[in-house]
């Protein structure tokens, strides 16, 4: 049985409405395929993008190693990796999907009027760039004090400085391009934002490989810097084709007319929440500017080999956040539960496969990916330390990337010109998800104080753990009083055949890898004893994730059936 939620939590939409039918397959549709086929561009361009950024990072331990360089430029780096999630990955993006979504739900309910979408556009846009042009100049101006209050222990805070004033230059592209790149979402296109980080990772190589000698680690600033321009770049062209072909009646109107009402103060909450997420780095990096150098560099080595096991389920929930948006919108909450509930099953089951190969495979892995150079066995040993240590809270990070767009869906930055205004109850749950967060880096702020002067960098990537599970845990239950009631029974019991299935892979893999002493086949053999493992147990535990992918493979692959019994005489 489904509960309700309170009368005064239920979503800002009215009543339900039917869903639209002219755009690709919302929630429910039994046209599957677009998702499926969304799915293989994202993945096939991300993948593309990861492989060039760890390409990137393999370069930079390669010229540089790990040292009070790498670490000044890492401490640089904050900027672009504190902007990426807050314009581009998470809080533009549930902002302007669920706007967007929202404008084309009344572009079709409304077809001879104006265009909803370009409206929403000329509304929003403006002000954006306004606020990320003073963002940018207030970085470039106060880098000195930024890198002081980042990591105050800096043994070169000069270099720091310097590349913190280059990267400060990705803050207005990154900004557009994740505007544009909500709003082809939203069309259910999905190649361009996908490409984006392809273009950015590029210019980072080709930076690196014809500055290093000259510029050493600015380089690397002065790549990531010019990436970013390319990035908005790429999205810029489709979205403005996209824009051209809705335009249809007067070209300037107020938002109301198109029966939409701004809600400014809905970007708060986002913004509090993705900066609190982003804060686990800061307290990171503010510690870790306390130890030996080079412990801050194996924190962010383990950190990008760590996502790449979430990067997966991520990709599924960038390519159903449309859908669920859309179905929100048109308020069917009904489809938009069971769409989150199949994603966070999907997410745990991807996350969890790479949890457990991690376990298994750290270092044999950063041995074939980064030893080499001036990167050296002392360096690679500390970063499978922490890779192991991070994986522990792998899990709760990709559930909050699924949780978390859902949430902020049911509040857009956009309602619907007729429908009622928020009560308190709302606009306090606004806030909710923010205040997980925080509750999550006290925790993850605490372990790290409490076990960094002990175990070093292995105490930072503990409490970054604990904090971020703490947190993952607290928003379970948010969703549910923000008026998407999902069955947490199911839910839960569900990861927890996952869980089990991933702790019996990561043991037997552990085990396989060790069998080798070559890294490459170490990471070959303790990769296919961990898939093979976490297939046969999932199977056995009943986990749907998992038992339904295999036996479609086992079906495929056994013989057809013979169907034709004329082949055959009669009295066979």
């Amino acid at each position: 049985m489904t509960t309700e939620p309170p009368a005064a939590l239920t979503p800002a939409f009215p009543g339900p409405r039917s869903a639209p039918t002219a755009e690709p397959p919302a929630v429910g549709d039994p046209r599957h395929g677009f998702v499926a086929k969304a799915f293989g561009v994202t993945a096939v361009l991300t993948a593309a993008g990861s492989v060039l950024g760890m390409l990137r990072d393999l370069l930079l331990a390669t010229f540089f190693g790990a040292n009070q360089g790498t670490d000044a430029f890492l401490v640089a780096w904050t900027v672009p990796e504190t902007a990426a999630p807050l314009l581009i990955e998470d809080c533009m993006a549930f902002l302007m999907v669920p706007a967007f979504s929202l404008a084309l739900v009344l572009r079709e309910e409304r077809p001879d009027g104006p265009d909803p979408v370009r409206q929403l556009a000329r509304a929003t846009l403006p002000g954006l760039l306004l606020v990320l042009c003073a963002l940018t100049l207030g970085v470039v101006l106060g880098a000195r004090q930024l890198v002081g209050l980042l990591a105050p222990g800096l043994a070169d805070p000069e270099l720091a400085v310097s590349c913190t004033r280059i990267t400060a230059c990705t803050i207005l592209p990154f900004g557009l391009a994740g505007y544009l790149g909500s709003a082809l979402r939203a069309h259910h296109s999905f190649t361009a934002p996908a490409g984006i980080y392809v273009a950015y990772n590029l210019t980072i190589l080709a930076a690196l490989l014809t500055g290093h000698d000259l510029l050493g680690v600015e380089s690397a600033a002065i790549g990531v810097a010019a990436g970013s321009l390319l990035m908005a770049a790429v999205v810029a062209v489709p979205i403005g084709r996209r824009l051209r072909q809705g335009h249809r009646g007067p070209a300037r109107s107020p938002l109301a007319d198109q029966g939409l009402v701004l809600i400014p103060l809905a970007v708060l909450p986002a913004v509090a929440f993705t900066l609190t997420r982003q804060a686990q780095v800061f307290v990171e990096r503010y510690l870790g500017s306390g130890l030996p150098p080079g412990s801050i560099s194996h924190l962010n080595y383990a950190a990008k080999i760590s996502q790449l096991a979430m990067t997966v389920a991520i990709l599924l929930v960038t390519v159903t956040f449309p859908l669920v948006a859309r179905a929100l919108a048109a308020g069917d909450l009904d489809a938009a539960r069971d769409r989150v509930e199949k994603d966070l099953g999907q997410g745990a089951a991807l996350v969890l496969i790479g949890t457990a190969f991690l376990m298994a495979c750290a270092p044999s892995v950063v041995a074939l990916l980064f030893q080499r150079g001036a990167f050296g066995p002392r360096d690679a040993a500390a970063t499978a330390a922490v890779i192991r240590v991070y994986s522990f809270g792998l899990p709760a990070q990709a559930l909050i990337g699924v949780m978390i767009r859902p949430y902020f869906s049911l509040r857009p930055v956009v309602r619907r010109a007729g429908d009622p205004c928020d009560d308190g109850g709302r606009r306090l749950l606004d806030w909710y998800p923010a205040a997980a967060m925080v509750l999550g880096l006290v925790v993850t702020t605490a372990v790290g104080l409490a076990a960094a002067d002990r175990f070093g960098a292995l105490g930072l990537a503990a409490g970054n753990a604990a904090g971020i599970t703490t947190t993952a845990v607290l928003l379970l239950r948010g969703l549910v009083l923000r008026g998407i009631a999902l069955r947490l029974r199911l839910v839960l019991g569900g990861h927890a055949r996952l869980l089990a299935a991933a702790a019996g892979a990561g043991g037997l893999g552990t085990l396989a890898a060790g069998l080798a002493t070559d890294p490459l086949l170490s990471t070959l053999l303790g990769g296919l004893t961990v898939a093979l493992a976490f297939a046969a147990l999932g199977t056995v535990l009943g986990a749907r994730e998992v038992r339904g992918p295999v036996l479609a493979a086992v079906r495929a692959l056994s013989p057809p059936a013979v169907a034709d019994e004329g082949k055959f005489p009669h009295g066979r």
